[in-house]
């Protein structure tokens, strides 16, 4: 017997543990508009935070970090802001992507389609990308806080406690 979208998201867990981590080589947590931002919608959410890293743009220091993150008891979900873009400085999604053991392409495409019509065809510049580690929940998304509040609003809460009931089977 099958089951509806509706009755999945009756049984997803009312209350996520997650991570935030900002990629930045320049934001402290006083300047971190944009992780502000994802731990507010979180925390409004009835989510707990249960760790807040910066950390620069570089895979050496971001691929431990996923790993600790991905093996975690207490972590169900980390969520990315920043290094999603296409300059020289930005590999997050090279070093997200190597990590997703599971990826949701779909999260990066709806996030992209609703970018656009906001900013046009810039969207396009944007790699948010998401997936699972394991059965972690990762997804990245940009650092303004605009691209932050769209992500936040439209794509991930509505549908996160229903992406790691999923992860969870």
């Amino acid at each position: 017997m099958s089951t509806t979208p509706a009755e999945h998201k009756a049984d997803a867990p009312d209350k996520l543990r997650c991570a935030v981590i900002t990629v930045s080589d320049t934001r402290t947590i006083e300047t971190d508009t944009g992780g502000g931002e994802v731990v507010r919608f979180l925390e409004e959410a009835g989510h707990d935070v249960v760790e807040r890293k910066i950390i620069p743009d570089e895979p050496d220091r971001m691929r431990p970090l996923l790993e600790w993150f991905r093996d975690a008891e207490d972590v169900d979900v980390v969520l990315m802001t920043g290094g999603t873009g296409i300059s020289s400085r930005d590999q997050t999604f090279e070093t997200v992507t190597s990590m997703i053991t599971k990826p949701l392409p779909g999260y990066g495409e709806l996030f992209r389609m609703l970018s656009y019509q906001e900013i046009s065809a810039a969207a396009m510049l944007s790699r948010a990308t998401g997936g699972l580690m394991e059965r972690t929940v990762l997804l990245t998304m940009p650092g303004s806080r605009a691209a932050v509040r769209l992500a936040m609003e439209q794509v991930i809460l509505p549908e996160i406690n229903h992406v790691v009931r999923e992860a969870r089977r």
